[in-house]
């Protein structure tokens, strides 16, 4: 994909979604990193409906962390994994009070070195909560960086690779959220739902549906 089809992708999005942000529910960084973590393998309506409750009840590491495994784990056991996120949600927020007086870390190297936490999870708290411009790549982004040839690869890493090297600035900030809100609702992984793409004119997907 050339460069400027791939600025008019970009330029579409943006039109069509000046301000894009998460849909988890959160307020601070301290509930977006737990909101996130819990995301893996769930929708974020799972976890929004889990820490809706959980926040309530704990808002804060020292909160959260005097609530306890069990205390955690009866907040989202409807999530999937609810066992080990527990245990992980506890010992981040150990590490959060132990190395980061409360606060949450807002360097990669930090972050991934909290349980629980990879680098599409600290990609996320980088980009949502602190401002830095960096790409997550989760299974959404993934499918449509590699249907458009935004980016190709093979791995969730190349693909982030590739979207970090041709992304141009002025869109980095928000293209994890048009990516994967388009992933989500538009470029769905069973039926992608090209008639009424917005940039189904410069996507290079090759088995586009042309009929409404």
């Amino acid at each position: 994909m050339n460069a400027a089809k791939r600025r008019a992708i970009f330029e579409k999005l943006r039109d069509a979604n000046p301000s894009p942000t998460t849909e988890l529910e959160y307020s601070g960084p301290f509930e977006l990193l737990i909101a996130v973590m819990l995301s893996a393998q769930a929708t974020d309506v799972s976890v929004n409906k889990a820490t809706r409750s959980l926040f309530r009840a704990a808002s804060t590491p020292g909160a959260m962390l005097a609530l306890g495994e069990d205390g955690v784990r009866g907040h989202i056991r409807n999530i999937g994994l609810f066992n080990a996120k527990a245990k992980n949600v506890i010992a981040t927020c150990r590490l959060l009070l132990d190395h980061h007086e409360g606060e949450v870390p807002c360097e990669r190297e930090a972050l991934e070195r909290l349980p629980g936490v990879g680098r599409k999870t600290a990609n996320v708290v980088l980009n949502t909560a602190f401002g830095v411009p960096v790409i997550a790549v989760d299974t959404h982004i993934f499918r449509v960086a590699n249907r458009t040839r935004l980016a190709r690869g093979k791995t969730p890493r190349q693909v982030e690779d590739g979207l970090a090297r041709s992304t141009p600035d002025e869109f980095k900030r928000d293209a994890h959220h048009w990516l994967i809100l388009h992933g989500r609702y538009v470029c769905t992984a069973r039926k992608p739902a090209c008639p009424r793409c917005l940039i189904a004119d410069l996507c290079e997907y090759r088995h586009k549906d042309p009929e409404p």
